[in-house]
């Protein structure tokens, strides 16, 4: 008989693990800010993209620095600025004399989590940009399609305060972020720790990756399998539908944030090693999830969040 002891767990059980690892270590980097963490990670796993609205100066680069070392994926920053034009984001073909022909350099939108920082800085021209490529996995150049790398996450960031010279994204471009969070000031406790601790820029440097791009496609796999209950799927069909009916907003969600909702609620419940997902894991992606779709009356702005907080309070679970 074989000793059950001896026996080396698989590679499944042995990737979930890696990523349990991954998610603790960039918790020791962005202290004190747990959810903001697992719901970037769920986002990554629903093979979506993260849109971070903040003040400046509170950790939204450091996090993406962060996921993008501990999943061992290839990271570029892009400062969107107003002189910012599509060739700086895509790429560019050159004229090669010695070989008659065009050759194209690819631009940092070729990696494998981009870094879209300040993105309303730039033009809608230079947003516009990165639109094909977060629906889409590609980019087309001068009539040529170019695929970009798997995984490919991109993380937005931009300042909700400073609105001069911006160019706020349209709602087809919010619409291609999975989730909007908010990382916001640390508790004392945990400012405190941040004043006397080594510097996160040098802790990064020490970092090492948890886990490689392969294992985050066959881990967005996994979440896939996540099972759902009929009941559930009751629940996420009353929130949409409560979204739509004109009471909360001016408009509610699509049926593709429907599909995104379910998606990373089943990332959600990967997250805490569980093969089905509950409403406990939607009403916890919801907000982020809801935020920056929704749209209210002019001058009530600054309500969004409680009305999600409310309409999740009130629609019941089946």
């Amino acid at each position: 008989m074989t000793d059950i002891s001896l026996q080396k767990p698989s590679p499944a059980t042995n990737r979930k693990e890696r990523l349990q690892q991954a998610v603790d270590t960039v918790n020791q980097i962005i202290m004190g800010k747990e959810q903001q963490v697992k719901l970037a990670f769920s986002c990554l796993l629903a093979r979506g993209h993260l849109l971070i609205e903040d003040l400046p100066g509170v950790g939204k680069t450091t996090l993406a620095h962060a996921l993008a070392t501990v999943i061992g994926a290839r990271y570029q920053r892009i400062q969107f600025t107003s002189d910012l034009l599509p060739a700086d984001i895509l790429g560019i073909s050159i004229y090669r004399r010695d070989l008659e022909k065009f050759e194209f350099h690819p631009g940092p939108i070729f990696a494998e989590l981009v870094l879209a920082d300040e993105v309303n800085r730039a033009t809608p021209k230079s947003q516009s940009a990165l639109l094909e490529a977060m629906a889409e996995g590609q980019v087309t150049i001068e009539g040529e399609t170019h695929i970009l790398p798997k995984p490919f996450f991109v993380i937005a960031t931009q300042n909700p305060l400073d609105l001069a010279g911006t160019f706020p994204l349209p709602d087809s471009q919010l619409d291609r972020f999975l989730l909007s969070i908010s990382l916001g000031y640390p508790d004392p406790k945990i400012e405190r720790e941040l004043l006397t601790a080594r510097d996160r820029a040098l802790v990064l440097q020490d970092t090492r990756p948890s886990l490689h791009p392969e294992d985050i496609i066959q881990l967005t796999e996994d979440c896939r399998k996540i099972h759902v209950s009929e009941a559930l799927l009751d629940y996420v069909q009353a929130l949409l539908a409560e979204t739509r009916n004109g009471r909360w907003f001016e408009s509610g969600l699509s049926p593709r944030a429907g599909i995104a909702l379910l998606q990373c609620s089943k990332a959600f419940a990967f997250l805490d090693a569980r093969d089905f997902a509950i409403p406990e894991d939607v009403k916890a992606v919801f907000p982020a999830l809801a935020h920056h779709r929704m749209t209210v009356p002019h001058g009530m702005e600054s309500s969004v969040k409680k009305q999600v907080a409310d309409l999740l309070s009130q629609v019941a679970i089946p």
